[in-house]
């Protein structure tokens, strides 16, 4: 692994992003993380903190240009910055889903195309992107939140071919339930159909003990940084369930594999 990267990670502020950034910088990179509030956000050792809203086109513009101007390159672009929704699909309004995909699929689009003519210009760079066990398997309840990593992966794949002609490679990193506020504060629909409220309730709760059982995100950010640093492969399950899961879709009959996941969301 080289320790003289330049390395641009979104959503720094908490959980996998922090943590990755945190592991980046012991390996020696020059790290880039970014945050809405730098005024507000806590420092991190030896990582430059960079004003950043990946919903806005103006904003990243102007913080991929600040990681250029300072360090005239960007050789691993790791998209961290998501947000999660908890609810039935019925109770999951238009606008709210519009509000989900603008953090979690545009705004890594409009980091990426900001970040591509400098890995262009240089001829090499790596893009990790951030996508979930749901971006190859759905959940109860999740059905936006999934939707949304499905699209990742779709785009990552795609990309791939699209830019590896520029020494350029895009890679996934796809874990499971991982200790973060992201999921232990997950907002829900604000719609209520009292049908669903009972499973909702359920999966709800389900959801919340796996979380406080989880392993802390920096077992994903090791991952990030092999995946940033390390020999290129397109996917990167984290150690433990994010793993078995991946060998089970691939191996397994599709009734067994929905069975264990309705049984592991507290559903009959």
């Amino acid at each position: 692994m080289s320790n003289s990267k330049v390395i641009l990670i979104t959503g720094v502020s908490s959980g996998i992003g922090r943590a990755a950034a945190v592991q980046f910088a012991q390996q020696g990179c020059r790290v880039f993380g970014t945050v809405r509030n730098p005024a507000s956000a806590q420092p991190i050792p030896n990582v430059t903190l960079v004003e950043m809203d990946i919903r806005d086109d103006a904003s990243v513009e102007r913080g991929v240009q600040s990681v250029v101007a300072q360090a005239q390159r960007i050789d691993v672009l790791v998209n961290s910055a998501g947000v999660t929704l908890l609810g039935a699909a019925e109770e999951t309004s238009v606008e709210e889903a519009k509000a989900l995909f603008d953090t979690n699929l545009f705004g890594l689009l409009r980091v990426v195309k900001a970040v591509l003519p400098h890995m262009r210009r240089q001829r090499s760079g790596r893009i990790v992107n951030v996508s979930s066990v749901l971006g190859f398997l759905p959940a109860p309840y999740m059905a936006l939140y999934a939707a949304s990593k499905h699209a990742v992966e779709g785009l990552a794949e795609t990309l791939d071919h699209e830019v590896r002609q520029f020494g350029i490679r895009v890679s996934l990193v796809e874990p499971s339930f991982t200790r973060t506020n992201l999921d232990l504060n997950a907002p829900q629909a604000a719609a209520r159909i009292a049908d669903y409220s009972q499973e909702l309730d359920t999966v709800s709760k389900a959801i919340q003990n796996n979380v406080q059982k989880a392993p802390a995100p920096e077992g994903v950010a090791a991952t990030l940084v092999k995946a940033g640093l390390g020999r290129w492969q397109m996917r990167h399950t984290p150690r433990g369930e994010a793993s078995v899961l991946a060998k089970l879709r691939r191996f397994m009959p599709a009734g067994p594999v929905e069975k264990g996941l309705r049984k592991s969301f507290g559903l009959a």
